[in-house]
């Protein structure tokens, strides 16, 4: 009887290896083109690689290129100017020497400890922005530094990669540059310039108004900086006195890209825009007159007490915000152009023009 039940115990162990056997064996089934079908993940990956790759070399061969070029610059001014054989190869070293240091700090991955933080110039919902001077040259820069964990929190992943992508395509003098960017575990940061000026809000609390050719001045700079990101197809839908900074020759450029979002022009119509009524700011959303009547004194001190204290919170003001955007039914380029509108009405009067003290009828007034 045990020996019938040793022969049954080997005839299905010797089952389950045939069957294993004939699984291993088994050919997958082909497509009718005799290849195999790749996963969307995988073709993603293949891309982004073969991208990759191609700028690499593609940035290594421009490199080169423009390291010749700089050489061939310095031999034909070194031939004019009738310079010493000696001379000539003292110069030509000493040009190997700064474009080997050059490429050996573009290989150097750049963090957190290469720079001194100092003070801190703004601070916001998940992020803070400080002066800090990097410790081998020197140079002062403006260090944005932005938790990852409240920016997944809170969904903004998408709007903080339009900023760093914007500010590393648009070359212009009217944005504020971005130098270099990297991450730890816990933090993103974005190496800035830094414009010791101060921002136009400070500028406008403190002059009250601006005279005509100030104006002028200021909303000329301001249409440069909206035009250069217009043209790279981005709106950047958070245009204020607050994001328009002043550098040391009291130039202005503008900033804070957080909001910006990329925008494709082919795919927008006419019907995706809302036209909005301009009704002066004196009247109520239903056209009634405003109850309390105050003189252009007294509605320009109550502005400035509200807007200083606004200029030490998290929350926004909708004085600059275009009616299209209020109201959520699809905008385009057109609200960047509202706000420099409200700006430089702000610049002339002394304060917006749909300035209330309730945010909420600033609203009303707006869309209306």
């Amino acid at each position: 009887m045990e020996t019938a039940k040793a022969w049954v115990k080997k005839l299905k162990s010797k089952d389950k290896v045939k069957k294993k056997e004939a699984a291993a064996k088994e050919v997958v089934p082909k497509p009718p083109g005799g290849e195999e079908v790749l996963s969307n993940v995988t073709k993603e990956k293949a891309a982004a690689a073969k991208l990759y790759i191609e700028n690499h070399y593609k940035m290594q061969m421009q490199s080169l290129h423009e390291r010749k070029e700089r050489r061939k610059m310095l031999e034909n001014k070194l031939a004019d100017a009738q310079v010493s054989e000696e001379e000539q190869n003292n110069l030509l070293k000493d040009l190997e020497l700064k474009e080997t240091e050059y490429m050996r700090r573009q290989r150097h991955k750049m963090g957190a400890d290469d720079f001194e933080p100092l003070t801190m110039i703004g601070k916001g919902a998940f992020g803070e922005v400080r002066i800090c001077r990097e410790k081998g040259t020197g140079n002062v820069y403006a260090m944005k530094k932005l938790k990852k964990s409240e920016m997944l929190r809170r969904g903004q992943v998408e709007h903080v990669k339009a900023e760093r992508n914007l500010l590393a395509e648009v070359d212009s003098n009217c944005i504020v540059k971005l130098y270099c960017s990297f991450q730890d575990d816990e933090y993103l940061y974005l190496i800035m310039e830094y414009l010791p000026g101060g921002d136009m809000m400070t500028l406008l609390m403190r002059k009250d108004t601006l005279t005509e050719d100030e104006a002028r001045f200021y909303i000329g700079e301001t249409v440069l900086a909206i035009e250069s990101i217009h043209k790279h197809n981005y709106i950047h839908r958070d245009i204020k006195p607050d994001n328009l900074l002043l550098d040391r020759e009291g130039h202005m450029k503008l900033s804070d890209f957080g909001l910006c979002k990329p925008l494709d022009c082919s795919n927008l119509q006419e019907k995706d825009f809302t036209v909005a009524r301009n009704v002066s700011g004196a009247l109520q959303s239903d056209g009634r007159p405003v109850a309390t009547r105050r003189t252009q004194q007294e509605q320009l001190l109550n502005w400035q007490r509200n807007r200083r204290m606004l200029a030490y919170s998290t929350v926004g003001t909708p004085d600059y915000i275009a009616p299209e955007v209020l109201l959520k039914k699809g905008y385009g380029m057109e609200c960047d152009w509202w706000s420099l509108g409200a700006i430089m009405y702000e610049m002339l009067v002394g304060f917006p023009p749909f300035y209330s003290d309730d945010p909420m009828t600033t609203c009303r007034k707006v869309t209306n």
